[in-house]
């Protein structure tokens, strides 16, 4: 069965922590794929799947292809992370990378790295 519960906010002015104390990391990775012998674009989106997936399954991150979607043989997907902890982004993005490069039915063929934050 299932149990609604009610949820009480607090006030604003009664939360302690102001939003200029609060550090934001966005991690941003934009990699372009070469994917291996597509017969059409069906092929390419069963191999760009299963990498989204993964990927997002795998370190939590969110994962959409960005550009070139007509393209059977091209990829161009966006990785984005949030955190606090701009040396965590950074090593996440770089251990993604580094598994992109190890996969199969595809080849990177360029990638990006970028690392935001503020307060």
């Amino acid at each position: 069965a299932i149990v609604a519960q009610a949820i009480v906010l607090a006030p604003t002015s009664a939360i302690r922590h102001q939003t200029s104390d609060i550090l934001m990391v966005i991690g941003i990775l934009q990699l372009e794929l070469t994917i291996d012998a597509p017969q059409s674009i069906k092929d390419k989106r069963k191999v760009v799947s299963s990498l989204k997936d993964r990927l997002h399954n795998e370190h939590q991150v969110s994962v959409a292809e960005v550009d070139k979607q007509d393209d059977k043989r091209i990829a161009v997907l966006g990785i984005a992370l949030v955190t606090s902890d701009a040396a965590r982004a950074q090593a996440t993005l770089d251990k993604l990378v580094d598994k992109i490069r190890a996969g199969r039915g595809y080849h990177l063929a360029d990638h990006a790295i970028e690392v935001l934050s503020g307060r």
